[in-house]
């Protein structure tokens, strides 16, 4: 059941025209996770499912294109605005009224390319907006939403070996993300075969939403854990110089 604080203020939703979750054809329990996941947050019959195979030679060839397939459905539809989501999404932190704030700011700034709710960042700046800050996105695509004009200059463009965790690194500017981001990847066991040692990293450090948010943290406030690092380390070599 909704919460009613959700149930009243899911208008931030409805800025998005089209919101697709991509998701392999055999993983039904990803399904059913991915759509608790949407009933918490209103979304529970917004989202579409865009199922997939198995790429028969590269795991990474095959999310690209899953996600191209979501971008191409959404531009044929006539969407201003496309939302997606991978199918392992969890939500923590959501609120409608934050969401409803961030794409009010959007509608302000047309020049927007990508609106992530969650990933990993290179750089984090503050904006106009409490709810909204200024991005260079490092990784990770499970739940983000462009805009028309960027989503065409990708959507038709074939594989050409570019990670779909990295889609929007060249990107040097008009990238946005809700502050503080509420989107982030359940763990399930992995279909990533590429890498297991990336995978087995990521679970000894606590998890991927341990580490987006403790990312997301530094990257906020990087001038305030740097200073207290070097105030610390001159403490210690006064203690240790004063002996």
């Amino acid at each position: 059941m909704l919460d009613d604080k959700v149930k009243k203020e899911t208008s931030g939703w409805d800025f998005f025209d089209c919101l697709y979750c991509v998701s392999l054809q055999e993983r039904e329990d990803r399904r059913a996770s991915a759509l608790k996941e949407f009933s918490k947050v209103g979304l529970g019959d917004r989202v579409d499912f865009v199922l997939g195979e198995h790429h028969p030679s590269d795991m990474e060839q095959g999310v690209y294109e899953s996600h191209m397939i979501c971008l191409r459905k959404g531009l044929e539809a006539g969407a201003k605005n496309i939302v997606i989501f991978e199918d392992d999404v969890e939500f923590d932190r959501f609120d409608p009224e934050r969401l409803r704030s961030c794409t009010e700011f959007l509608r302000q700034h047309p020049e927007w390319k990508v609106l992530l709710l969650g990933a990993l960042i290179r750089s984090s700046r503050k904006t106009t907006n409490p709810c909204v800050q200024k991005v260079r996105y490092q990784s990770l695509t499970h739940a983000y939403a462009l805009n028309r004009r960027y989503a065409e200059t990708l959507a038709y463009e074939s594989w050409q070996g570019i990670v779909n965790d990295t889609l929007f690194r060249p990107l040097t500017d008009d990238v946005y993300a809700i502050y503080p981001m509420c989107a982030f990847q359940k763990y399930f066991t992995s279909d990533n075969y590429k890498y297991p040692k990336l995978v087995l990293i990521r679970r000894l450090l606590g998890g991927l939403e341990r580490i987006q948010k403790a990312n997301e943290f530094y990257q906020r406030h990087k001038l305030g854990v740097i200073a207290a690092h070097v105030i610390i380390i001159l403490s210690l070599l006064i203690v240790l110089f004063a002996r």
